[in-house]
């Protein structure tokens, strides 16, 4: 056993670490593919080829490298996909206001099933001083003439 349940070892199945390799018939070719499925996720992280047999008609059996390769790139692309899908709930803006003030703007999507919106906050660049914070449309554009009213003067 191993923190993520129960270790199988076959030819075409392996689970261990959260992981679970399985090799399926290719629909696109007339070969195999290897998925790799965290566990607990109903979705492959990663579906890719896999390699034949001598036979070539069988596919070659997994072993513990190959696992290990295949954990590792699964790892790799779920952590990319995450990255992405923080980097599309999140925009930067910077800006300076007509009295010489850099300011840095941040607006948050919170992605909330009923009504999504947007955590805008701002502050001054360089002294991190916050200057404004608070919730906005999911529409709310990041641009200085829609963000300077929001800045009280100094």
């Amino acid at each position: 056993m191993d923190e993520g349940g129960e270790v199988i070892e076959e030819p075409r199945l392996w689970r261990r670490n959260g992981w679970t390799a399985r090799v399926i018939d290719n629909d696109e070719d007339d070969g195999w593919a290897v998925a790799m499925t965290r566990d607990g996720e109903s979705e492959p992280a990663l579906v890719g080829p896999w390699t034949m047999g001598r036979d070539k008609k069988n596919p070659k059996p997994l072993d513990t490298a190959a696992f290990q390769t295949l954990v590792r790139v699964a790892t790799e692309v779920r952590r990319r996909h995450e990255q992405q899908a923080r980097a599309q709930l999140h925009r930067d803006f910077s800006f300076v206001l007509p009295d010489g003030r850099p300011i840095r703007a941040a607006l948050d999507i919170v992605p909330a099933e009923e009504e999504p919106y947007g955590v805008l906050t701002c502050c001054h660049a360089h002294t991190e001083e916050p200057l404004f914070s608070g919730r906005v449309p999911v529409s709310f554009r990041m641009t200085a003439a829609a963000l300077t009213p929001l800045i009280p003067d100094r």
